[in-house]
């Protein structure tokens, strides 16, 4: 037995010390190992496992779905939050699965209403919006929390939910009023956009004629109104000076709830880089949209293009819609419409984080309120192949998670701690558009 072991023993030691010998002859003939690809060099499927497993780990917060507005719109049952079934797909660019499928971590949910609107005041209908948020929120406990705060969006997301908070759009909804102004933040809305496509008495929009210069005395009361609550002043749609004006008198961070770069694509609604320079001082955030003729210069240019073709063959053929049509169909046909590509908002993406810096750059889709889609994003399930395409161009891990959702929380929470602040020391504000612009309304 002895001599067995001690033989076993000699052996395994034989053994063992012949595995250097041959391990290095193997390797002196072995062809040096390829180094490890990069994951910015990497195919597009394994870039996408990796950006899968990066929002595991961080929100994507959304700055803009219309999807309130698509159910009032919809073509059968409107208005109607459970017809307009979220459990099943949806006719529009929204519902549950895709949102899971997009790796949606927080949502501020679009409650927008026309500034067109004339029937009875906006009032009604903005409340009817913030209604049908509120109802397809509480409809599906298992997947939407309300939130309010930074905070609560964080706990949503632990939570496998989506924290969903409120965001008004326009400021025609406050009718002149700081009293509305702060119902509706009482009713949820954690940012208002100032304006939409109309001028207001007190704040110039992007597209449509100037009157007040940017914003009025009353305007910039507004602003420090909204600071003192906490509702984060988003300057989507605002002309140039609007921007400017709420970025001097704002005490927190501002955001653009849906918007792009205006020195990428020259439009009215985008950012000019003056303003994006402006960014790190306030700490605000550009949150991109996906409209196509924000983002490609080509699709804007085709856009200028056929309106101006169409208001020539309505000068032509006066109330004659079927001339109309048929004069510009040859046009048409001739010259089909660009496409907007995710390089494409990859390409403002780069350059706000050139000009503003990485910090101030956010999400903002404007889903189901576009009727054109960028190639690529067509809906809320996509939002991960355009974070494949950043990692493809170097962004890190830590630019890519403030670009999901960390830099509009940042965000968020500043504008709750000014709020802390002021409401400790400014009262709620009684100015009146009378008062402060000499206005009969």
């Amino acid at each position: 037995m002895l001599t067995r072991r001690i033989g076993f023993v000699v052996t395994s030691l034989g053994l063992a010390m012949s595995l250097p010998t041959t391990a290095a002859a193997q390797a002196a003939t072995k062809k040096p190992a390829a180094p490890a690809i990069s994951i910015k060099d990497a195919s597009l499927e394994a870039r996408l496992t990796y950006v899968r497993k990066l929002l595991r780990n961080t929100p994507l917060v959304d700055g803009h779905n219309d999807l309130p507005w698509a159910m009032r719109e919809a073509a059968k049952d409107p208005l109607d939050v459970v017809a307009y079934d979220l459990r099943r797909k949806t006719a529009g660019m929204t519902d549950i699965a895709r949102l899971r499928k997009g790796m949606v971590g927080g949502q501020f949910w679009s409650v927008y209403i026309p500034g067109e609107v004339r029937d009875s005041g906006y009032a009604r209908i903005q409340l009817e919006q913030i209604d049908i948020a509120k109802r397809t929120i509480a409809r599906y406990p298992d997947v939407f929390v309300p939130a309010f705060t930074a905070a609560d969006v964080r706990k949503a997301y632990a939570q496998g939910k989506i924290g969903s908070l409120l965001g008004m759009e326009g400021g025609h909804a406050i009718e002149n009023s700081l009293g509305a102004l702060r119902s509706y933040y009482e009713l949820g809305a954690r940012y208002m956009t100032l304006t939409h496509n109309v001028t207001l008495d007190w704040a110039d929009a992007a597209n449509d004629v100037p009157r007040n210069n940017g914003l009025t005395a009353f305007g910039k009361e507004v602003v420090r109104e909204m600071n003192r609550l906490g509702m984060m002043v988003d300057l989507a749609h605002t002309s140039p000076a609007v921007m400017s004006q709420a970025l001097s008198v704002s005490e927190a961070p501002v955001i653009w709830s849906h918007a792009a770069a205006r020195g990428v694509t020259d439009v009215p609604r985008n950012v000019p880089d003056s303003i994006l320079s402006r960014l790190p001082k306030n700490g605000g955030v550009v949150m991109m949209t996906f409209v196509p003729g924000f983002v490609s210069q080509s699709v804007a240019n085709y856009g200028a293009q056929v309106t101006a073709i169409r208001d020539s063959l309505i000068k032509r053929f006066p109330n004659d819609n079927d001339s109309q049509f048929k004069a510009f169909a040859p046009w048409r046909q001739a010259h089909p419409t660009p496409i907007a590509t995710i390089s494409d908002v990859a390409d403002h993406l780069d350059h706000i984080k050139k000009i503003a810096g990485a910090a101030h750059v956010g999400i903002g889709g404007d889903f189901d309120g576009i009727t054109e889609t960028v190639q690529g994003l067509e809906d809320v399930s996509t939002y991960p192949t355009l974070f494949a395409e950043l990692l493809k161009r170097g962004w890190t891990d830590a630019e890519l998670k403030g670009l999901a959702g960390e830099n509009v929380l940042r965000a968020l929470k500043g504008a709750e701690s000014v709020s802390a602040l002021l409401r400790k020391t400014r009262p709620a504000s009684t100015k009146t558009i009378q008062q402060l612009d000499g206005r009969r309304k």
